[in-house]
């Protein structure tokens, strides 16, 4: 899974398909409760779309241009089009995140 770390790589790697991004932090205990689940969910979801992160902390930037208010929060583009999106208070669980991503293309 790539892990985003300038504004410009963000830009291009939306652009390339159907793409869901996870804005995250090393400090926040929803993301590191969902972060075992990320190589699962990346195999369960090959074919469909590709899973990046972005730590927001990193690119706070990019997370203000994007109005990142909380995190974990799901990006869904589509050619590089948000589409979707999973904010932090519905993203608490893999249960929550797992049904999102089973509609992200829906």
């Amino acid at each position: 899974m790539e892990e985003i770390r300038t504004s410009d790589r963000y830009r291009e790697a939306v652009q390339s398909g159907r793409v869901v991004v996870e804005f995250y932090a090393t400090w926040c205990p929803d993301c590191r409760r969902i972060e075992p689940y990320l190589g699962e969910w990346e195999e369960k979801y090959r074919g469909q779309f590709t899973l990046i992160r972005v730590n927001r902390d990193e690119v706070p930037e990019l997370a203000e241009e994007l109005q990142i208010l909380g995190i974990p929060t799901f990006l869904v583009y589509d050619q590089g089009r948000e589409v979707k999106r999973l904010f932090s208070r519905d993203a608490k669980s893999k249960e929550q995140v797992e049904q999102f991503l089973d509609k992200a293309y829906a």
